[in-house]
C-alpha cells in the first residue's frame, strides 16, 4: 500500500489484491462511488454502494473499526471522493488504484450479469 499526505490527513492507495484480502477477513468496508447502472450491471459482492453524484462526506459509517475504502471503475473518482473526505476532516481514507477495471483484471471474483437471462452471476477474469 502506498500513502500520500493530503490536507494534513493520510491517503491510503490500495491494490485491488490488498483490497479483496482485507476485505475477505472482514477488515475494511468497501464503498463503491460509481453510477447505481454501473452497480446494478456489475459490482464487488458485499461492497455499498455511495455514488460519487451523490456523494457526503458525513453520511458515510464511523466510529467502528473497520477502515473505508472506496473504488470506482478506474481509480479517478474514488480518488477525487477521498481527497473530499480528507478535506471533509478525516485523518485516514483509502481507495483502490485501478479501480473495478484493476480487481477485474486481476482475476477476482465479482457478481455480474448473466447476458441470457439478465440475472446477477458470480465471475472471474475469464468469466
Amino acid at each position: 500500500m502506498k500513502t500520500e499526505n493530503i490536507d494534513g490527513g493520510t491517503l491510503e492507495i490500495w491494490t485491488p489484491k490488498e483490497a479483496h484480502d482485507a476485505f475477505e477477513r472482514n477488515e475494511i468496508v468497501l464503498i463503491d462511488v460509481r453510477t447505481p447502472q454501473e452497480f446494478t450491471f456489475e459490482r464487488i459482492g458485499g461492497a455499498l454502494l455511495a455514488p460519487m453524484q451523490a456523494f457526503h462526506p458525513d453520511h458515510l459509517p464511523s466510529g467502528g473499526d473497520k477502515q473505508l475504502v472506496l473504488h470506482c471503475g478506474s481509480g479517478v473518482r474514488s480518488r477525487k471522493v477521498a481527497e473530499l473526505c480528507l478535506k471533509h476532516g478525516f485523518d485516514k481514507v483509502a481507495h483502490m488504484e485501478g479501480g473495478f477495471g484493476a480487481w477485474k483484471e486481476a482475476g477476482l471474483t465479482y457478481t455480474g450479469t448473466d447476458m441470457s437471462t439478465g440475472a446477477p452471476k458470480e465471475m472471474a477474469k475469464d468469466g
